[in-house]
């Protein structure tokens, strides 16, 4: 599969965020399709790792210029996926939220639930990738991938599905209660 430029990622971090909708997540033999997005951006936004300039060992990747991945953990147990955008020194990043299988969905639910897709229930099937540590599980994505560009060989964005601007919602960002005021931004987007 093609894979997005590098100057896809040096865009302002929401128009990415969008952007990101219909195209395809590529870790070795997975693909799925972004359908949810979510946008940080450091300078302004208390939801963000470098949020009021913090520089630690782990938020140093989201000061990267933009094509990188920054994968880290929640609840000390569950990987998520970023993709570092615009420009270096800016801290800013998306939040891959949430997917749809493209091709071969074994791999997937094997990942998932340690079996193959014909023999997932329903309620399995739906709850696949919605949410953020369900994608990196799916994909077998783990925090050795840390600060891999996203133009790497095995583990790229590439074009997808075209999305009409009018089937793109906005909403507020999940789990991010704590943020003050940050937590009613309408970073959210999905399909």
């Amino acid at each position: 599969m093609e894979k997005l430029s590098k100057d896809f990622y040096l865009r302002n971090t929401h128009t990415v965020a969008r952007e990101l909708l219909g195209k395809y997540l590529v870790f070795g033999k997975a693909v799925v399709k972004i359908t949810e997005t979510e946008s940080y951006i450091g300078a302004v936004d208390k939801a963000c790792h470098a949020y009021g300039g913090r520089r630690t060992a782990r938020t140093e990747i989201l000061y990267a210029e933009g094509g990188v991945f920054y994968i880290y953990l929640i609840y000390g147990m569950y990987c998520c996926l970023n993709v570092i955008t615009e420009e270096k020194d800016f801290a800013s990043g998306v939040l891959i939220r949430g997917a749809e299988p493209v091709g071969d969905k074994d791999i997937l639910s094997e990942n998932r639930f340690g079996k193959n897709y014909a023999g997932l229930s329903p309620y399995q099937r739906k709850n696949l990738l919605n949410g953020p540590g369900k994608v990196c599980m799916a994909l077998g994505i783990d925090r050795s991938q840390n600060g891999i560009s996203c133009l790497s060989e095995d583990f790229y964005i590439a074009p997808g599905e075209e999305i009409n601007p009018k089937d793109i919602k906005t909403g507020k960002r999940i789990g991010i209660d704590y943020a003050e005021e940050a937590r009613d931004f309408l970073w959210r987007y999905y399909i």
